[in-house]
């Protein structure tokens, strides 16, 4: 039989995209995703430019505007692109690096040493998916500039005008037909420049918003002390073990290696690692050097000061890292990453160079500080210790089945669903509350869980603690991924884990509670997108036959105008709930169960890093942090729930 000619597989079925063609085809192959984090990154990719011709001793400053119309504008006061005719391309250098993939400083040719962005890729793709963008580079006393338009040049590059100044300006106004949306959050934008700052010292990273404040809303970050102010700055909250921080920076073959540790009085472990600017958020190489040469060296020194009399007694990786704040940061020329997010370094020199920078310099450090590197190792036996119990403690609560082979807890009322997709758990505070969800839900795929009160405070806890405690061992069981070292998100029974509480301060509270244990000891549920917070009305309004729910003082003041326009709040009963325990099953399932009229808040990860943080300061050992944000706060609380 005759093949049909449509489903032929040739030459003519192979689609070949031209100059950015293939960017605007596929941009989450390019920018990571269409959502904020995509639309974001598009501002990174500039600004890592500006930070290469910083990190290659040409420029002092990056200067980011949030202009009014949506548009962002990044100056830096580098060398300036250049724009003469590139010998390759036939076009101007500025348009070949603008229009051209794979084309830039960063391929050979002693650009640069070392850089961060997408290899090159970055201001390519930035024009690519931009409705429109204006580049202005000052060179040699003149302002040269050139527009595009989706990528596309508007006309040859041209001079405008005489400058004393120096550098490059690129302003875009991103695709809205790329981006979900093109609305850029402040917050993330300084979260993201303060982070290259510190890693970068000596710069001066300047935000300028004009979006809200015609005259501009200013911020500027500029450490001297690069990641030794950024380790001040990750552990402002926690009480330090040493009087004096750990520091190291040494060139090592064509490498750069910067370390800054410090040990806290905490159970948790904060390591950040950076190659070339970028955060490797899954280590890597450099991490393992790093973790390599501490291991060895306090084992090493614990042996000679006599605290470790038996190779049975040498510390572990976790023992040496409890409590500790670390930041590895190297500089390398064409680092090799594994996946394409760059969340992980590959390259192996690069754990050799860590390696042996730390361990040379940690040794030196240990013997010059004697106080200090006492109560290290002491800090490090100690964790020694509690592991060993805590693990004994464990294996004890396993073996009388605690997680593996129990029966799900008698007040969890299950769903029938067996299908993690399409099952939710709700974590309901309180019985009353608990019934009232029991009766108001869908069987088939929601499961309750009342819990009993305020759950234990695990900032402190270690996992033999945290498991003897009903409440938080019910949820645990309930979740079916055991926890620790069993961990294993495959089992996970729920694709949504509701929080439900009340809208009080210890609904507040509980939810706090709840979301720092999931941070602490389930992040790969958080980091999935499976824990979700309910969002209960706050007013039921009736008006006649008419009721209304509402969910915020706003929100209520809106619609009593609407409904009342006189005022004279006449027929119309306000009822304020308190607790989710005064709304009866129907109610319940109305407003808050019902997926088609339910509002739910899905929690990320910085969500939770947030909360963590705050309840760091609100509940947490050091009492300065503390004091200070209750004067701080004090005076905008308005209406006290006691």
């Amino acid at each position: 039989m005759a093949e049909n000619k449509k489903e032929q597989y040739s030459a003519e079925s192979i689609q070949v995209l031209e100059g950015l063609e293939p960017v605007r085809k596929r941009p989450g192959m390019y920018i990571g995703s269409t959502g904020p984090e995509g639309l974001h990154h598009m501002i990174w990719e500039i600004v890592d430019n500006s930070v290469d011709e910083a990190l290659a001793g040409h420029a002092t400053k990056v200067r980011v505007e949030l202009l009014a119309d949506g548009g962002v504008a990044v100056e830096d006061d580098g060398r300036g692109i250049p724009v003469e005719k590139h010998p390759q391309t036939g076009l101007s250098t500025l348009e070949t690096v603008l229009t051209i993939l794979h084309a830039g400083g960063k391929f050979g040719g002693g650009g640069y040493k070392v850089s961060g962005g997408l290899h090159g890729v970055g201001a390519s793709v930035v024009n690519a998916l931009s409705n429109k963008l204006v580049a202005e580079v000052y060179r040699d006393g003149n302002i040269h500039r050139q527009e595009f338009k989706r990528g596309d040049s508007q006309g040859a590059v041209k001079k405008v005008g005489k400058t004393e100044k120096q550098g490059t300006k690129i302003a875009f106004w991103a695709d809205d037909t790329i981006f979900q949306t093109t609305e850029f959050s402040l917050k993330k934008i300084l979260d993201h420049l303060r982070q290259q700052a510190y890693l970068t010292k000596g710069i001066t990273i300047e935000v300028i918003d004009y979006r809200t404040n015609p005259q501009g809303d200013y911020h500027g970050f500029y450490f001297e002390n690069g990641i030794k102010s950024f380790i001040r700055h990750i552990s402002e909250e926690e009480a330090p073990l040493q009087q004096e921080m750990f520091y190291v920076e040494k060139a090592w073959q064509s490498m750069f290696v910067e370390v800054a540790m410090v040990y806290a009085n905490e159970l948790e472990t904060k390591e950040l690692s950076f190659v070339n600017n970028i955060y490797t958020m899954d280590g890597g190489t450099h991490l393992t050097g790093f973790r390599s040469a501490l291991t060895r060296v306090i084992n090493d020194f614990g042996k000679q000061g006599g605290y470790i009399k038996d190779t049975k007694d040498n510390l572990t990786g976790d023992d040496v890292r409890e409590g500790l704040v670390a930041i590895v940061s190297i500089k390398m020329p064409e680092p090799q990453f594994e996946g394409q997010t760059k969340g992980k370094l590959g390259s192996t020199e690069a754990r050799t160079a860590v390696e042996s920078v730390v361990a040379e310099a940690l040794k030196d450090f240990l013997e010059r500080n004697g106080a200090d590197a006492k109560r290290m190792i002491e800090k490090c036996m100690l964790a020694a210790k509690a592991r060993k119990a805590a693990k004994a403690a464990k294996e004890t609560i396993l073996r009388k089945g605690v997680l593996e082979g129990l029966s799900l807890p008698g007040k969890l009322a299950d769903c029938t669903s067996r299908k993690p997709e399409e099952s939710e758990l709700f974590i309901v505070e309180g019985d009353s509350a608990g019934g009232s969800s029991r009766m108001g839900r869908d069987r088939r795929t929601q499961a309750i869980l009342p819990l009993k009160g305020k759950i234990l405070n695990v900032e402190k806890a270690r996992v033999d603690k945290m498991l003897a405690n009903a409440e938080i061992r019910s949820l645990v069981v309930a979740l079916g991924t055991a926890i620790a070292e069993e961990f294993d998100l495959t089992k996970l029974r729920y694709h949504k884990v509701v929080i439900m509480t009340d809208a009080d301060v210890d609904g507040s509270h509980i939810r706090t509670l709840l979301l720092t244990l999931f941070y602490r000891y389930f992040p790969e549920v958080l980091r999935n997108g499976y824990v979700y917070i309910a969002q209960p009305p706050l007013y039921n309004i009736k008006k006649g036959k008419e009721t209304h729910y509402v969910y915020s003082d706003a929100e209520k003041e809106a619609l009593l105008k609407r409904i009342d326009p006189e005022g004279g709040l006449r027929g119309i009963s306000i009822q304020r709930y308190k607790g989710l325990g005064e709304m009866n099953p129907d109610q319940l399932r109305e407003t808050t169960l019902d997926p088609r009229n339910r509002i739910l808040k899905q929690v990320m990860m910085e969500d939770a890093e947030e909360a963590n943080k705050l309840f760091d300061i609100l509940m947490g050992s050091v009492v300065e942090p503390r004091k200070h944000f209750i004067q701080t706060h004090a005076i905008s609380v308005t209406n006290l729930d006691i």
